[in-house]
């Protein structure tokens, strides 16, 4: 599902007219819908490929950051799945922590909720 949504972000920013308007940004956002559907037939051919969505964030940010300026709404996104990535690692954290302890009544309670 993530490269299929990544594939329809750079299909989309294919489609905005800013693409026709500005060569280097055309260039740019083709370079990225390519790497992105490559990236898409991979993970079709080989679904067990956590290396390549390690390495995922780090290539959308660096894409981002360059379309910043002219997206601004991508850098409250950014933000917004960041945090939730942190508050991710924090509960699982949490999870590992309850799954460590005795299984008493209160610490089942816990890992259900």
């Amino acid at each position: 599902a993530m490269s299929k949504s990544a594939v329809k972000i750079s299909s989309d920013l294919l489609s905005n007219p800013l693409c026709e308007q500005e060569p280097g940004f055309l260039e740019m956002v083709t370079a990225f819908d390519t790497a992105m559907k490559r990236m898409d037939s991979f993970n079709q051919e080989k679904p067990e490929a956590p290396i390549l969505w390690a390495l995922f964030p780090s290539i959308l940010r660096l894409v981002l950051g360059r379309f910043s300026s002219v997206f601004p709404s991508l850098n409250v996104a950014v933000k917004r799945r960041e945090q939730t990535l942190q508050d991710y690692r924090r509960l699982q954290a949490r999870l590992e922590k309850y799954e460590d302890k005795e299984r008493t009544g209160p610490v089942l309670a816990k890992l259900h909720q």
